[in-house]
């Protein structure tokens, strides 16, 4: 029996919603999938709960889907979800890279139209090592060390020049009427 021909024997076990359908498709198409996560999330736990719950999606969502790949469709499934992983981790690192922010912008909305502008400006006029430094912590939310790494600093020298710059963001904000 070929690859197709197991592909469609498991899809029925599927659409007949006998269990074996995941051990079936885990047999087959487990590691081609693990790789997958692997290589967006690259922490085997990580693809390995991402390779479990594409099992679950997949037994939620055949029925009614009928893929014509199966292999194509189960790794579609673990691609997504390693992909939502990667960004919740990252989101981690963000929401302590934004709390690093908050003590310069403003907590209310009544300057939001205002404010990319004068972000903007702010950035423009920095130097380029503290705009650099500046746009990789608040924007790609990079650990303070990896950022260190990249510019052949200490993790202590960037955390001053990063806090040296939201100082400098917070008087240029306040001169402009927007305060924290």
């Amino acid at each position: 029996m070929d690859q197709s021909d197991r592909d469609k024997a498991i899809i029925d076990l599927f659409f007949t919603r006998d269990e074996e359908a995941i051990q079936a498709a885990a047999q087959s198409h487990g590691s081609k999938c693990f790789a997958v996560a692997m290589r967006i999330l690259c922490n085997s736990a990580d693809a390995e709960e991402c390779v479990n719950d594409t099992w679950l999606k997949a037994w939620q969502s055949i029925p009614p889907n009928r893929p014509r790949s199966l292999s194509a469709y189960l790794c579609r499934i673990t691609r997504n979800l390693a992909i939502n992983a990667y960004h919740a981790r990252q989101n981690r690192s963000f929401d302590v890279a934004l709390d690093e922010l908050a003590e310069c912008l403003a907590a209310d909305e009544s300057h939001a139209d205002e404010l990319p502008g004068l972000l903007n400006e702010f950035l423009a006029a920095l130097p380029s090592l503290d705009r650099r430094l500046f746009m990789g912590r608040y924007w790609h939310a990079y650990p303070v060390r990896r950022l260190a790494e990249a510019y052949g600093m200490t993790p202590n020298a960037v955390s001053l020049r990063l806090m040296r710059t939201r100082e400098r963001l917070r008087t240029y904000l306040e001169e402009r009427g927007i305060t924290p």
